[in-house]
C-alpha cells in the first residue's frame, strides 16, 4: 500500500484523531500516484490474482464506507446530545468480508465493532437500510428495529444478527451452543428456523479471546469436535493487538490458536479486501462444509481509539498514532478502488462524500423520532407474561399417548402410583413434560444413565435415550450457553445445574445474556430456559458451603427471571408445568430452585408418618405464577411467611408454640421467589396479629427483605414481626452447618418474643 506521507499527519498531532483519520482518506485519494488496470468487467478479480470480483469489490468499499461514516458522525453529533454510543468500527470494516461470505440465515453474534459487517449483511434482503436503522440505534429512538431504543446494539430479526451488548465473550458459549443445536434438532426431529446447513457466526477482539468465558467456549468447541459431534460455529477474532489500552502481544494470538486440536484455524488480512477475501472464503467454506468449530483469525487495527472518550495522544506516542493510522484499512481499499479503475479520484471522493451526507442526513432524522420515555415504555419487553394463555398451556393434555409411552403403561402412570416424595414427583413432573414437549432437552453433570446425584433424574434417560437427555462436560458456563443456544433454535431445554454454589460460576450467562435478550431485542428474540438446580441447605452437615449454598438473592436480582421453589412433591409437579407454559408462551427464562434436604423426605412431624408425601397431581393442573399454599387458613394469632425447607420447620414450630403459647398459626409458603407476589403477601399480613418471616437466605441477601416490604407497603408495617433468617457467612462442615441456618427452635424463640 502506498505509505500516508509523514507530512500528513504531522502537522496534525495535536488534533483530533477522528479528524485526522477522515482527512488522511480524502488527502490519500488527492496524492495517489500508482499504477491503473484497465476494468475488466463486474465479474473479473478487482486485482490480478484476487478471488474478489470488481462487483463484489464495489459492496464492500460501499460496506466499509458506511460504516466509516456512522463512526465519524457518532463522534460529531455526541457533543450535542443527538448521539450515545461512540465506540466505532473504525480499522474493522474488513468484517465486511465475513458477512458477504456467509448467509443472512447463518445466526450471528457479533463483536460491537461490527459496522462493516452489519452495512454488508443487509445487502441479503431487499429493501432493508443499514444506514438509518443504525442512526436510530445510536440515537437510542423507539423505533431502532433493534432494541426499540434500549441499547445501541448491532442486531436484526430478518437478518438473523441475535443483538448482543457483550464486551469480553460472554456470548461465545451461547454461538457455540446454537451451533450444535442446528445439529441436534436433526436427531431429535425438530425443524429449525433456518436452513439445515446453516452455521453460526460469533466474532470477538484480541484481547476477550484470554477471557475465561472465551476459553470455555473454545475447550467445549474442541471438546465437541474431540468427540466427532458437528459443532459448525465460526469464530472470528478480530485481532487489532490492543484491548482499550493493554497491548496484546505480538503474535500471541496466532502462537495461542493456530496448534489447538480440534478448532480448525485459519488467517486472513482484513486490512486488505483483495487478498483476505479468499482468506475468509476459504474459513467459511470448511466451516460450512465440515460441521467442525473454526477459528478464523481476522487482522485488524483500531484507528480512532476505544472510543470518543478515549484521547489515545494522552497516553500513546504520536509516532505510534501515525503508525496505526497508516495501517487504515480504508486506505487500501481506496488503492484498489483506483488501482483497479473502478474509480477515479473524483468519483471514489464523491462516493466517500455522499456516503458522509447519508449518514448525518440519517442520524438528523433519527434525533428527531420519538425516545422511551416512561418507564411501562422501558420494561415493556422485559418480562411479558400472558396469564390466561400461560394457564391454557400449562393445562393442556393432549399427549396421553406420550405420556403412556414414557411411564412404561397406563398403569405406571404417576397420578395412579400412592403418595411419593418430592425427588420422586420431580422426576415423574420431567418424564410429564418432556413427553409433552418433543423438542425438550434435559442435560448437565450426571443426569443421564447415573439419573443425577440424588436420583431425581432416574429413568429419563432410559425414555427419551440420548438425543434428548444427555451429560455434558463439567462446565455450568458450557451448560448455560447450549441451553441458550437450543433455546435461540426452537427447542426447549431444561439445564440442570448440580448446585447452587456451581451456577456463579456461571451467572452471567443467565443475568448478562439469556434474561437481558427480550429486553434488547424488544422481544423479538427470545430464548425459553427451565434452569433446574439443587439448592438450598440442611443436609446435616453433609457437604459444607458447595453444597448449602443459600444465596437466593443473586437470582433475585436479575431482571426479569422467574424463581420457583417448591417444598413438596405435588406442587413441584404443577410448578414445573406452569414453567416450561411460562417459557413456551412467553419466552421466560426460569429457575426451579429444588430443595436437596428435602428431595428424599417422607415425614413431617414423627418419623414414619409419611405427612410429606403427596399425591401426584393429574394432567390438567397448573399453578398460577405467584400463587401460595396457605396451611391453617384463618389462623390469625401468628402468620410466618416462608419457602423452600422453612415450610414443613415452620409446621413443627407451629405445634411447639400452639402447645406452648395457644396460638393458632397460619404457614404461607409463597413458592415463587421472583417476582414476589406483593399483592398475596400484603392480603395475609392484614389479618394477622403478629408475623415471623422465616427465610434460610442470609440476613443481608435472602428473601425476607422483599416480603417485609411486601408487608409494610401494604399497609400492616405496625403488626409485630420477628425475623428468622441465616447469618452472613459461608455455611461450614459437619454440625456446624446448622449454627448458621434458622431452625425451628429459632423460630419458636421468636415467638416467645412476640408475645
Amino acid at each position: 500500500m502506498t505509505a500516508i506521507p509523514y507530512a500528513l499527519t504531522a502537522r496534525h498531532k495535536g488534533f483530533n484523531r477522528a479528524e485526522i483519520v477522515d482527512q488522511n482518506f480524502t488527502e490519500f485519494v488527492q496524492l495517489w500516484q500508482g499504477e491503473v488496470h484497465a476494468p475488466q468487467g463486474d465479474h473479473a478479480p478487482v486485482l490480478p490474482g484476487s478471488t474478489l470480483d470488481a462487483q463484489g469489490f464495489r459492496e464492500l468499499l460501499e460496506s466499509q464506507l458506511i460504516s466509516r461514516h456512522l463512526d465519524l458522525m457518532a463522534r460529531v453529533l455526541r457533543v450535542q446530545n443527538k448521539v450515545f454510543y461512540t465506540i466505532g468500527s473504525s480499522g474493522h470494516e474488513g468484517n465486511a468480508m465475513v458477512a458477504r461470505l456467509t448467509r443472512h440465515t447463518d445466526p450471528a453474534f457479533l463483536h460491537y465493532r461490527s459496522g462493516g459487517f452489519m452495512a454488508e449483511r443487509f445487502r441479503k434482503l431487499p429493501g432493508m437500510d443499514p444506514v438509518m436503522d443504525s442512526a436510530l440505534s445510536f440515537a437510542a429512538s423507539m423505533e431502532d428495529p433493534a432494541s426499540g431504543g434500549r441499547h445501541k446494539v448491532w442486531g436484526s430479526k430478518p437478518l438473523w444478527v441475535l443483538p448482543q451488548t457483550s464486551t469480553i465473550a460472554s456470548h461465545l458459549p451461547k454461538a457455540l451452543g446454537t451451533a450444535i443445536a442446528i445439529e441436534q434438532a436433526r436427531r431429535i426431529g425438530h425443524a429449525l428456523p433456518i436452513p439445515d446447513d446453516s452455521i453460526t457466526v460469533c466474532s470477538f477482539g484480541d484481547a476477550s479471546s484470554n477471557h475465561a468465558t472465551a476459553q470455555t467456549a473454545f475447550n467445549a468447541a474442541a471438546w465437541t469436535a474431540y468427540q466427532k459431534l458437528p459443532a459448525p460455529v465460526l469464530y472470528v477474532c478480530e485481532d487489532n493487538g490492543i484491548g482499550i489500552s493493554v497491548k496484546t502481544p505480538n503474535g500471541w494470538v496466532a502462537n495461542n490458536f493456530r496448534h489447538r486440536a480440534d478448532l480448525d484455524y485459519f488467517f486472513a488480512d482484513g486490512l486488505d479486501l483483495a487478498t483476505g477475501y479468499a482468506q475468509v472464503q476459504a474459513a467459511v467454506e470448511h466451516c460450512r462444509r465440515t460441521r467442525r468449530p473454526t477459528f478464523l483469525h481476522l487482522r485488524t487495527t483500531r484507528v480512532m481509539g476505544h472510543a470518543g472518550t478515549d484521547f489515545e495522544i494522552e497516553w500513546r506516542s504520536v509516532e505510534e498514532l501515525f503508525a496505526v493510522e497508516a495501517s487504515d484499512p480504508l486506505l487500501r481499499s481506496a488503492e484498489i478502488a483506483l488501482a483497479s479503475g473502478l474509480y477515479t479520484r473524483e468519483s471514489l471522493l464523491a462516493l466517500y462524500e455522499a456516503t458522509r451526507k447519508r449518514c448525518f442526513e440519517a442520524a438528523e432524522d433519527a434525533d428527531r423520532r420519538p425516545r422511551l420515555s416512561t418507564l411501562a415504555e422501558v420494561m415493556k419487553p422485559l418480562a411479558p407474561y400472558t396469564p390466561a394463555a400461560v394457564k391454557a398451556e400449562a393445562q393442556r393434555t393432549d399427549y396421553h399417548e406420550r405420556r403412556v409411552a414414557a411411564f412404561g403403561g397406563e398403569d405406571k402412570l404417576p397420578e395412579k402410583q400412592p403418595p411419593r416424595h418430592l425427588a420422586i414427583q420431580i422426576g415423574q413432573a420431567l418424564h410429564d413434560v418432556m413427553a409433552k414437549y418433543p423438542e425438550s432437552l434435559l442435560f448437565g453433570e450426571d443426569v443421564a444413565q447415573k439419573g443425577g446425584v440424588y436420583t431425581v433424574t432416574k429413568g429419563l434417560h432410559k425414555a427419551f435415550k440420548n438425543s434428548r437427555v444427555f451429560n455434558t462436560l463439567l462446565d455450568e458456563t458450557i451448560i448455560l450457553g447450549l441451553a441458550q443456544g437450543y433455546a435461540n433454535m426452537g427447542m426447549l431445554p431444561i439445564p440442570e445445574i448440580q448446585y447452587l454454589a456451581y451456577f456463579h460460576n456461571a451467572c452471567d450467562q443467565i443475568r448478562g445474556e439469556a434474561a437481558s435478550l427480550q429486553f434488547f431485542s424488544n422481544d423479538q428474540y427470545r430464548n425459553p430456559i427451565v434452569m433446574r438446580v439443587a439448592s438450598l441447605g440442611y443436609q446435616k452437615g453433609f457437604g459444607g458451603h458447595f453444597h448449602n449454598d443459600n444465596s437466593i438473592a443473586a437470582l433475585r436480582d436479575i431482571p426479569g427471571l422467574v424463581v420457583g421453589c417448591p417444598s413438596r412433591g405435588d406442587d413441584a409437579a404443577n410448578m414445573l408445568r406452569t414453567l416450561t407454559a411460562l417459557a413456551k408462551v412467553d419466552g421466560r427464562v426460569c429457575a426451579f430452585l429444588e430443595p436437596i434436604a428435602l428431595y428424599m423426605t417422607k415425614d413431617l412431624y414423627e418419623a414414619g408418618d409419611g405427612q410429606w408425601q403427596f399425591e401426584y397431581p393429574a394432567p390438567g393442573e397448573a399453578m398460577t405464577l405467584g400463587e401460595g399454599r396457605v396451611y391453617n387458613e384463618g389462623a390469625n394469632d401468628l402468620v410466618v411467611f416462608t419457602f423452600g425447607n422453612g415450610v414443613p420447620m415452620a409446621l413443627r414450630a407451629a405445634r411447639t408454640i400452639e402447645a406452648e403459647l395457644g396460638w393458632k398459626v397460619r404457614v404461607i409458603d409463597l413458592r415463587w421467589l421472583a417476582p414476589l407476589n406483593d399483592a398475596f403477601i400484603a392480603e395475609q399480613a392484614r389479618s394477622a396479629q403478629r408475623i415471623i418471616v422465616l427465610d434460610e437466605g442470609r440476613r443481608s441477601a435472602g428473601v425476607g427483605e422483599g416480603i417485609i416490604t411486601a408487608i409494610v407497603e401494604g399497609g400492616s408495617g405496625a403488626t409485630p414481626l420477628q425475623r428468622v433468617v441465616g447469618a452472613d457467612t459461608y455455611t461450614p462442615l459437619a454440625g456446624a452447618a446448622l449454627l448458621v441456618l434458622p431452625g425451628e427452635a429459632d423460630v419458636v424463640a421468636a415467638a416467645r418474643k412476640l408475645a
